[in-house]
């Protein structure tokens, strides 16, 4: 009975915590909100390179692919495979977003760990790869929360809340509280380890300019890209578990 105003709570608790700040940001207004400006500005950067990168590859395509066709196909077919995994049958309508979700997480986690992005300066804050701010992790991890929401009721219909007492009522509580960690899993995770990586390399480059970082540089690209692929594959999971209690 208590499941309800804890849920509020804790709401309320993280509401609270989103105002709470590190260091200055350099902030635009728009319609009247106060928004982080550096972090629109890297996330439209990595925007424009996907759009761009797709659009001259895809705009020709050729009966004998070119290399970058190749590459673009191979994607393809690796994220097709990932959601053909997790989620099984029914997975076509939902290569397109697991897709989206792990192309704009991987440039954006490897812009920042080969752009230079510190000596462009702002009047405030510094520029970063955009997964470096919890605001955006949080905006991707929100809407795998509406995905699987979806695909359940789309597939079961109301008795997709039946899986909230299975396999026994008592577990109601916590089969709640599961749907809301699982935001705040994929969203932490994603920023922790991202912020974690940057203030690695920052301090070795400040300590030991000359060859320490490269070799941690060259596995934060690895660890960025590993990062990329477990958001996508457990926004995949967590859809095929809402459609078929699949794991």
């Amino acid at each position: 009975m208590n499941v309800l105003p804890c849920s509020i709570n804790t709401l309320k608790g993280l509401y609270d915590i989103s105002g709470v700040e590190v260091g200055q940001h350099f902030y635009w207004q728009i319609a009247g909100f106060q928004v982080h400006a550096q972090v629109l500005i890297t996330s439209w950067f990595v925007i424009a390179i996907l759009l761009g990168s797709a659009t001259i590859v895809v705009r020709n395509p050729q009966t004998i692919p070119t290399d970058g066709q190749n590459f673009f196909e191979y994607v393809l077919e690796f994220i097709r495979d990932l959601s053909k995994t997790q989620i099984g049958e029914g997975y076509g309508p939902w290569v397109p977003f697991i897709g989206t979700m792990f192309l704009f997480i991987f440039v954006s986690n490897w812009s920042g760990a080969l752009l230079p992005w510190k000596i462009i300066q702002l009047p405030h804050g510094e520029l970063a790869a955009p997964t470096n701010d919890i605001n955006t992790t949080v905006a991707l991890a929100l809407p795998t929360s509406v995905a699987y929401f979806y695909a359940g009721l789309t597939k079961k219909g109301l008795g997709y809340f039946g899986k909230y007492i299975q396999p026994t009522p008592i577990l109601l509580p916590i089969n709640i509280l599961e749907d809301f960690t699982k935001p705040l899993s994929l969203s932490f995770r994603l920023f922790g380890n991202i912020l974690a990586d940057e203030l690695v390399v920052v301090v070795l480059v400040s300590l030991v300019p000359s060859v320490v970082p490269i070799p941690v540089m060259f596995l934060g690209l690895f660890t960025s890209g590993i990062q990329a692929l477990i958001f996508a594959t457990l926004a995949a999971a967590y859809i095929g578990e809402s459609m078929e209690g699949h794991h």
